[in-house]
């Protein structure tokens, strides 16, 4: 996974989605208006689901479709890939 960990705005990227996660924590805290926090809410969720898209790509394009890669890692990248998808779906 050095393609993850040697990509500091993944890093960055999560930092700011536990910055928006902890603004909902503290708004829960505060017992604000229900349609704010929902609103903050629905912006976590997009915020993750970009990150999810972001990491999916990375791993299909190192880990099923680069060059180079024998047909069992292919396999090996593609069930994780469907893995990963199904147990996001739910």
């Amino acid at each position: 996974m050095a393609h993850l960990t040697s990509n500091p705005e993944l890093v960055a990227r999560v930092r700011r989605i536990a910055g928006q996660l902890a603004s909902v924590e503290r708004a829960l805290a505060e017992g604000p208006d229900c349609a704010a926090v929902l609103q903050q809410v629905a912006a976590v969720r997009g915020a993750v689901s970009g990150l999810m898209e972001e990491i999916l790509e990375t791993h299909l394009r190192e880990h099923v479709a680069a060059p180079g890669l024998d047909p069992d890692a292919r396999a090996r990248g593609a069930e994780e890939v469907i893995a990963a998808i199904r147990r996001y779906a739910k």
